[in-house]
């Protein structure tokens, strides 16, 4: 651990006594807590502490204290008088000799301390490994940063002190059009009139997601804090919302009571609440009438009178409810029960515009994941999708789906223009958002499809799907640090996940730092070793690592996959990987035919070889693609 007086040298060729006198007293508010922590002091340089530990959870609470205990001496100290420091944390081997020491790791901490801010707190990428999830305050990831005399970036976090956290809330609240509507409470006698509430968390969403004033959390995220004992501060600031809208619902009888209240998420505030008495029968009618009122407590403009449900029959609805909340975690079994429910809603209502819209997205899902072959599972999305339509042309969800679909099959254009059309409708559906950067990643124009991931993230903040694809956009720019922040998010929050360990993988090869993209793949094929990702990334490790041996054992097992566009992803992308251009474009040419084919493949380093080749041109020209 290194510590700096900001200004030091300043203030010493201003006033030298001055600076004398205020480093004495650092050494003698900061020795009693190196001590506490059994930090050895090695030495002092200038103004400088230099201190090891022999434990990064022991040096970073030592540098927590030091600030903490700086920034109460500073308190009642005019500002001459006051010691500003910035600490800096590595972890590494050293040598030791005559007392002092010496190494890489120790040019490295004394680079990090630089980054810190006044008052802050810096460390690298080994500390944080050793102390995630074992410290208290919130860390945050600020990148690869360049440091002199270190050759290659280094990765470097931050510790959030918790007077700067209550400044970020501040901000926070003063977006009050930033809405999560969390789960309603069911407090019927009877727990199977659980739907209802889960009922009227859906509408409530649908509803207000209408506005283009707001931006409301979509449910895949909002269902996460279901049955969870969590303060409304705290989940307002892990959604960045400014407004919450929490309820309950009881069921007596014929008759259903509907209690919501609208609370300021930063200072936990109640700014309305209300209550609803209705016959059963008059749900939907009461969902509509509770969203209007929210909206207009808000200010968020006039809603249409107008009831929009796409079905009246609750089994149906519940069904529904259940397959959704599984789908987004994209992992096989999920999307195979979530077809299964859905299905069932569809037989209990044939005209459920969004049962039939969810049955595509999963079917597509399916396609997407190698899990079934694709053209087949993608044809099957295509009918639901139309159906969808058919039924609903004023529906966002219909719109999405065949922006999905159109994309799938290669018709790009048309993808691009559903997905706007859904945008339209309700601006706050994160799958139109996705849909939609998906399209810009396939032209080529990745700034705009990180600004439409992003949105589809800040819409859905913990949604699988809306984060796999930020996180790979941010991959594919080169903005490797903010890639792993996203998945790293993502891992907190689903552990058990083997896609992201397989996300985290490919960023750690991007940035060649292979034996930290094995462990990652270790994990994940721990999770899901049956997952064709997870074993497309161990042959890709193989690959550039030089064990071609392996990695063209990898390409034979992929070989056995079920579905054909899992086994051409796998050929694909490693034998790109091995610099067999003749074998991968053979793979391209036949993923051309039955459109499943990488739709990042114009911008993905990986295959900054496959694009210099003129075949290539030939296979933009198959899917639609513009040369040039």
């Amino acid at each position: 651990m290194f510590t700096d007086m900001v200004g030091y040298t300043a203030l010493g060729q201003r006033n030298e006594s001055l600076s004398l006198a205020l480093a004495d007293e650092q050494r003698k508010l900061i020795r009693p807590i190196l001590a506490r922590h059994s930090g050895r002091e090695v030495k002092i340089i200038g103004d400088a502490f230099f201190v090891e530990f022999s434990s990064a959870l022991d040096a970073i609470r030592c540098a927590y204290d030091v600030q903490r205990a700086t920034r109460e001496y500073n308190f009642s100290l005019p500002e001459e008088r006051r010691i500003h420091l910035r600490v800096g944390i590595h972890l590494g081997d050293v040598v030791e000799s005559a007392g002092d020491i010496s190494g890489d790791a120790v040019n490295v901490a004394s680079r990090i301390e630089a980054l810190a801010e006044d008052g802050g707190v810096c460390f690298t990428r080994q500390v944080y490994d050793h102390i995630q999830n074992k410290f208290e305050l919130s860390l945050t990831n600020l990148g690869y940063k360049p440091l002199k005399n270190v050759t290659n970036p280094v990765e470097v976090y931050k510790m959030v002190m918790p007077w700067a956290e209550k400044k970020v809330i501040n901000e926070q609240r003063a977006d009050a059009r930033r809405i999560a509507v969390l789960p309603f409470t069911n407090i019927s006698p009877d727990p199977n009139d659980e739907y209802l509430a889960d009922g009227m968390t859906e509408e409530m969403i649908t509803k207000l997601s209408e506005s283009s004033d707001l931006k409301v959390i979509a449910r895949t995220s909002i269902m996460n804090y279901k049955g969870k004992e969590k303060s409304v501060s705290q989940i307002g600031k892990e959604l960045a919302v400014g407004s919450i809208v929490e309820g309950s619902v009881r069921k007596a009888g014929s008759k259903i009571r509907v209690t919501v209240q609208l609370i300021d998420a930063g200072t936990q505030e109640h700014l309305w609440a209300s209550n609803y008495d209705r016959q059963l029968d008059d749900i939907f009618v009461i969902q509509d009438e509770v969203a209007t009122k929210v909206a207009a407590s808000l200010k968020a403009g006039v809603f249409s009178k107008t009831s929009r449900k796409d079905t009246d029959d609750i089994g149906a609805y519940t069904f529904y409810l259940k397959a959704m909340q599984l789908l987004p975690e994209s992992t096989q079994s999920r999307i195979r029960e979530s077809i299964s429910l859905l299905e069932q809603a569809i037989a209990a209502d044939p005209m459920f515009v969004r049962a039939h819209a969810g049955l595509s997205q999963a079917w597509a899902s399916l396609a997407m994941g190698g899990y079934e072959d694709f053209l087949p599972a993608v044809n099957k999305a295509e009918e639901e999708a139309r159906k969808a339509l058919e039924l609903g042309p004023e529906w966002a969800e219909a719109h999405a789906t065949m922006a999905r679909v159109h994309s799938l099959l290669d018709r790009l254009n048309l993808s691009m223009e559903e997905a706007e059309r859904a945008i339209e409708i309700n601006p706050n559906l994160a799958e139109a958002h996705i849909s939609l950067g998906i399209e810009y990643t396939t032209f080529n124009r990745l700034d705009e499809a990180i600004s439409a991931f992003q949105k589809a993230a800040e819409l859905d903040p913990l949604s699988f799907y809306a984060g796999n694809h930020l996180a790979l956009a941010y991959r594919v720019a080169g903005r490797i640090g903010e890639s792993l922040e996203v998945l790293r998010k993502m891992r907190e929050h689903t552990p058990n996940h083997p896609r992201i360990y397989a996300g985290l993988a490919e960023s750690y090869m991007m940035n060649r730092e292979f034996g930290t993209a094995q462990e990652m793949i270790d994990t994940a094929m721990k999770l899901g070793p049956d997952e064709p990702l997870v074993n497309l990334d161990q042959g890709l490790i193989y690959a550039f690592t030089g064990r071609s041996k392996e990695a063209e054992e990898t390409i034979e097992y992929m070989m056995t996959q079920k579905s054909e566009g899992a086994r051409l992803y796998g050929q694909l992308f490693i034998n790109t990987a091995l610099g067999r251009l003749d074998e991968a474009f053979k793979a391209l040419t036949r993923q051309a035919e039955i459109h499943s084919w990488p739709f990042n493949i114009e911008s993905h380093p990986l295959f900054k070889d496959l694009r210099k080749d003129p075949r290539y041109s030939e296979f933009r020209a198959k899917v639609g693609l513009p040369n040039g």
